[in-house]
């Protein structure tokens, strides 16, 4: 339940952010003349109308759950494959069962943790049971395959979610430069002087704002994906690796 409250927290943190910065920018845009070279970012944004919100709104949502996932993947991911299974394979190899099962277990918190816990309290239990040859390891073997399924689809499991977020930043940037080009063209039929001149522009500004801040909603998305995704194939080919090579290990060691 703790976890599940902090991830809460950081949305509610992002979205509060998100809020005060659109005010800020409201505020900022009614007192700050218009400069006449350069890019203002709060500008367009306070000029884009109503899906400048919804592009804040989305991105706001991706890094609450890259911020979720950084934790998952990082942090609570974080173990030296290599070492761990050394480390294991040392106590297969002097018969240190128990205080491999041990080792194993404080690092259950982990994917790998889990799936070399899995496999060594089998193998152990296979030790006391008397299981000899195939039958034994196929019992191994099985557990660790097992443990396998239970977790490792955890780690990319929901990474697309960046892709769908990063393909709506980018229609709503473009449903915003549709409705700003149909509100500049509806300035020409059905207004005159000033007030034509004035509705036009904000038309223009609506359709070229949404698209700028649709597509830089995008890009920090793709990216933050591209990281996460990055870590978990890199997690999911040390488990594979290293369970393998433990599994050919613990067989070695298993009577005929």
């Amino acid at each position: 339940m703790k976890s599940k409250h902090s991830i809460l927290v950081v949305i509610a943190l992002l979205i509060s952010v998100g809020f005060l910065f659109a005010q800020e920018a409201v505020a900022t845009a009614t007192t700050a003349p218009t400069s006449g070279g350069g890019v203002n970012l709060i500008e367009v944004f306070s000029t884009s109308g109503f899906f400048a919100y919804l592009i804040l709104a989305n991105l706001l949502i991706g890094l609450a759950l890259a911020v979720v996932r950084y934790i998952q993947l990082f942090v609570r991911e974080k173990i030296d494959a290599e070492k761990f299974f050394f480390k294991l394979k040392n106590f297969v190899k002097n018969d240190q069962i128990d205080e491999a099962t041990k080792i194993a277990d404080q690092f259950k918190g982990t994917t790998m943790g889990f799936i070399f816990w899995s496999g060594m309290t089998v193998y152990k239990d296979v030790r006391k049971s008397g299981k000899k040859g195939e039958e034994g390891r196929i019992a191994v073997q099985n557990a660790f395959d097992e443990a396998v399924l239970q977790t490792v689809h955890k780690l990319d499991g929901g990474l697309f979610w960046f892709d769908t977020l990063a393909q709506i930043s980018t229609y709503l940037g473009l449903l915003g430069t549709i409705f700003g080009l149909i509100q500049a063209f509806g300035a020409l039929g059905g207004l005159t002087g000033a007030a034509q001149q004035k509705a036009l522009t904000d038309g223009i500004y609506v359709a070229i704002g949404t698209t700028a801040l649709g597509l830089m909603g995008a890009i920090p998305l793709t990216l933050i994906k591209g990281g996460l995704y990055t870590r978990a194939t890199t997690l999911i080919s040390n488990i594979d690796e290293y369970s393998v090579k433990l599994v050919n290990h613990i067989n070695n060691f298993i009577k005929e």
